[in-house]
C-alpha cells in the first residue's frame, strides 16, 4: 500500500487544515468516520502536536444521543496514523496499530467537530509511540496512548 491510498491536501474550506481521507472511499475510514481534517499545532510548551478533526452525525451516536464510543476508538485509532504522517512523514499506509489503550472521560456530542490531537513521545527504528486527548471544545472526552509499528523493510525476491 502507498501514501497514495490517503487524500491530504488542503481543505479549500478550512484554511489551515488539511484532508486526512482515503482515495478509496469504500474503506472503513469513509464509509464509518466520514470527512477528517488535519493539521499540526506547537502548544504553548513548544510540543508539535497533530490534531485530526472529524465530523459526528447522527449516523456516529449511540442509543443516549452522544458519540458512540467505538466512533471515538476509531478517531483514536486513526489519529495515530494521521500524527506519524504528518509530524513524521512516515509511512501511515504500510503500518499497524500494536497496542491502544484509552480512557473515556467524557461524552462526545453530535453535531460539534471531534479532535484527537496526538504528540509522538518517542520513535524508534520500528516502532512510534504516541499519546493525545479526544476533546470536543473546552470538554475532554478521552485520553489514549498507543504503538504503532512501521512497516518491514522489503526483502528482495531470490530467484
Amino acid at each position: 500500500m502507498s501514501e497514495q491510498a490517503f487524500r491530504y491536501e488542503p481543505a479549500e474550506d478550512q484554511p489551515g487544515w488539511f484532508t486526512w481521507n482515503l482515495t478509496d472511499e469504500t474503506r472503513f475510514n469513509a464509509q464509518t468516520m466520514g470527512r477528517m481534517l488535519t493539521r499540526i499545532e506547537e502548544g504553548a510548551d513548544g510540543i508539535r502536536r497533530a490534531r485530526l478533526r472529524m465530523f459526528p452525525e447522527r449516523r456516529h451516536s449511540n442509543l443516549l444521543d452522544a458519540v458512540h464510543g467505538g466512533v471515538t476508538l476509531a478517531l483514536i485509532d486513526i489519529a495515530l496514523f494521521a500524527a506519524m504522517r504528518t509530524l513524521l512523514a512516515g509511512d501511515a499506509a504500510g503500518s499497524v496499530t500494536l497496542d491502544l489503550s484509552s480512557q473515556f472521560i467524557g461524552a462526545g456530542r453530535i453535531g460539534e467537530p471531534l479532535d484527537a490531537v496526538t504528540e509522538v513521545l518517542r520513535e524508534t527504528g520500528r516502532l512510534v509511540f504516541l499519546r493525545g486527548l479526544v476533546v470536543q471544545g473546552d470538554d475532554m472526552i478521552a485520553a489514549f496512548n498507543g504503538t504503532i509499528r512501521k512497516p518491514s523493510p522489503k526483502k528482495p525476491i531470490r530467484r
